[in-house]
């Protein structure tokens, strides 16, 4: 895996719903290195922290390889890396094999995977149509959460390398298969929930569902 673009972004205001927001998820590819700090990128904007930055979720990867199948289903849009969010749009990144609590070294930095991306209504604004919303649950290609272990600078062309692996765990694709509304995913959740390196954002969204789940709830992916 390798560091094809490095991606920040300014606050942005937009409509929803009859309400102005602040959103940080126009990124846009710089020239230089972004510094990986503890909670955030450096230089960066994360406006809604509830889902956004923090310790569990400082960092965000995205797959180039990925773009091609999105851009065949909204071939109107201008294209370029970090059209969602991420903060590094990376050649070869694979969520089926990528695990919960998996370190890499990219750079200077050194980060531990947490859990994949649940996305929102601010995706349907970025791609100016909500379909995008429902289209991402249904992909298998959620993108990365990392935790930065140790902080540092990350360029273009850095390599992604594994230097410990969390090999009894779920990955990022697993876990983030467990939203849908199946259930023949009640062990399977159970099993992610127990997992220590999973973030706990993602701990409690899955706990809510195992819990309508046990109840014979239905339930609805997140907006």
């Amino acid at each position: 895996m390798k560091v094809l673009s490095t991606n920040i972004g300014e606050p942005v205001l937009v409509e929803w719903r009859g309400q102005s927001v602040k959103t940080g998820i126009y990124k846009y590819p710089v020239d230089t290195s972004i510094y990986l700090g503890a909670e955030d990128v450096e230089n960066d904007h994360v406006m809604d922290r509830r889902y956004h930055g923090g310790t569990e979720k400082a960092c965000y990867l995205y797959s180039a390889d990925h773009y091609p199948f999105w851009q065949a289903k909204y071939p109107d849009l201008e294209w370029k890396s970090g059209m969602f969010g991420e903060n590094l749009t990376v050649s070869g990144l694979d969520e089926s094999i990528i695990l919960i609590g998996d370190c890499y070294r990219i750079g200077d930095a050194i980060v531990q995977v947490s859990q994949p991306r649940q996305p929102c209504f601010k995706l349907g604004i970025r791609f100016n149509d909500q379909a995008i919303v429902d289209d991402f649950w249904k992909a298998p290609y959620p993108g990365v959460y990392v935790r930065v272990i140790q902080p540092g600078a990350v360029k273009k062309g850095d390599e992604l390398i594994l230097i410990e692996q969390n090999s009894e765990s779920l990955s990022i694709a697993e876990v983030f298969s467990l939203f849908s509304p199946n259930p023949d995913n009640l062990d399977r959740i159970q099993e992610a929930v127990t997992e220590p390196f999973l973030a706990e954002s993602c701990r409690k969204d899955l706990l809510k569902i195992l819990q309508k789940l046990q109840d014979g709830s239905e339930f609805k992916l997140s907006e």
